[in-house]
């Protein structure tokens, strides 16, 4: 069992015999399942599950979180793991749901742009579907995730300066709820005042609340024209400053994404891009008819030239454009190249974009203050940027230097204005901002919200609201 005492063995015992008694071989035991299941990202101790169910469909979710009710056994969904803040740790054990099995796209509905999937569908497979139609998924977190996991976790992504986020692509959920009943959210029409916003309380709970398992998804049409543009600066601050100015003035870009030299530097080495220097750049994509794109980069280039920037360098082919992007989405394993055997921690902090070159500023120097090596990278259309914090794992002065670092970024982010976190989310790794953030009085609206929907409290303990277990 992965839970650490023998009570708890106990405890998990009748759970684990009647999901058996259940489920058959869809339930696996095995030690190197349970931990694949409970791994997190430069954390020690978060947990592994005491059993994991291979789930095929709703009833299968729905049949195996009644029987956990019935027992207090804690549940924890899980996608395609690629989670950042420790969402999928089992402190507690329990039954981790892997949802990876329900992978189909149930509806295509072309006419209305919208579809209907499992939770299990990654963003990359729902693009393989809908590219006959002439149709696309925009959002774009870098991961092959799952949208099930996209939308408990609230994502975005490098599209979603044009596009949004899960919220606003979402119409829709079906979801488990603790006591194991199906209920449906939100629909197909594109606006409703009937009731209360259930589709946006689910989204982002990220397991705490319910299970969601299927999703009605808004999706687009493929843009006439698509381009790519790299453009390289002197420096870090004009950089940002540019990209304040373009988002001022409402230029439509579909992404824009600033490496600053370190990451940069990383990503030269990692994907062989010898064609540019180790400087903080901008990755820029224009979406729209021909005539759209040649306005929208006749607009950037005048912009960033006004900051000092080099010339735009363009990929308009789909293959240029897919190894830019690419590069861009290899950053986590360029960044840890850096540094061999290293871990990582990822920040997630977001401010409004006018605070954006003073909160990456602040960020940069508690990070040299630190000594860690951490390089920075941005979906800073939206204000939202990251440091991946690498630290010796076999050191522990080093993991809390690292810990100490993302909260002192979180407040920063908070203090002006901002979030802890644009698009990964809670877990466990980000409890203590909540507060900062949001207030106590907010706290404990939420604590209620959760011990409403979840009383016995097994849905995803521990996570998302501190305070709570």
């Amino acid at each position: 069992m992965a839970t650490a005492s023998l009570s708890q063995e106990i405890t998990a015992a009748p759970a684990v015999a009647a999901l058996r008694t259940r489920f058959g071989d869809k339930l696996q035991t095995g030690a190197a399942i349970r931990s694949q299941h409970g791994a997190i990202e430069g954390m020690v101790g978060g947990g592994d599950p005491d059993a994991v169910l291979f789930a095929a469909s709703t009833e299968d979710v729905a049949a195996a979180v009644a029987i956990c009710a019935e027992h207090r056994f804690p549940v924890i969904p899980h996608g395609a793991g690629s989670s950042l803040e420790g969402q999928l740790a089992a402190p507690q054990g329990g039954l981790s749901i892997d949802l990876t099995g329900m992978n189909r796209v149930l509806e295509v509905n072309a006419g209305d742009l919208d579809v209907r999937v499992e939770a299990g569908v990654t963003r990359e497979a729902l693009n393989a579907e809908l590219k006959s139609h002439g149709l696309f998924f925009p959002l774009d977190p870098g991961a092959n995730a799952t949208l099930g996991g996209m939308a408990a976790t609230r994502a975005s992504g490098t599209n979603a300066v044009r596009y949004g986020t899960m919220r606003e692509v979402t119409l829709g959920l079906t979801v488990v709820t603790a006591t194991g009943e199906v209920i449906r959210t939100g629909g197909r029409a594109r606006k409703s005042a009937a009731g209360y916003d259930l589709t946006r309380l689910f989204i982002g709970s990220e397991g705490t609340l319910g299970i969601i398992t299927e999703l009605s998804l808004r999706v687009f049409g493929v843009p006439e024209e698509i381009a790519s543009a790299v453009v390289q600066f002197d420096a870090l601050e004009p950089a940002v400053e540019a990209v304040m100015l373009l988002m001022q003035m409402a230029v439509p870009l579909a992404r824009i994404e600033l490496l600053d030299e370190v990451q940069m530097g990383a990503c030269i080495a990692y994907s062989n891009l010898a064609e540019f220097a180790a400087r903080p750049t901008l990755f820029i994509e224009f979406h729209g008819s021909p005539a759209a794109v040649a306005d929208q980069i006749e607009t950037v280039r005048t912009i960033v030239a006004e900051f000092g920037a080099g010339e735009l360098q363009f990929a308009t082919r789909t293959e240029d454009r897919t190894r830019l992007w690419t590069a861009r989405h290899n950053a986590w394993f360029a960044a840890k190249a850096l540094r061999p055997g290293a871990e990582a921690f990822a920040t997630d902090a977001c401010v409004p974009i006018s605070r954006l070159a003073e909160a990456v500023a602040a960020a940069k120097g508690k990070a040299l203050d630190s000594g860690l090596v951490a390089p920075l990278v941005g979906h800073v259309g939206d204000g939202n940027f990251h440091m991946l914090l690498l630290f010796d794992p076999a050191s522990p002065e080093e993991r809390e230097r690292a810990h100490a670092l993302s909260h002192e970024i979180a407040a920063i982010a908070i203090g002006l204005g901002g979030t802890a976190t644009g698009e990964h989310g809670i877990g466990l790794h980000k409890l203590s901002s909540m507060e900062a953030e949001h207030g106590a009085p907010a706290l404990g609206v939420m604590a209620q919200v959760k011990r409403a929907l979840d009383p016995l409290g097994i849905l995803n303990p521990g996570k998302t609201v501190p305070g709570l277990v």
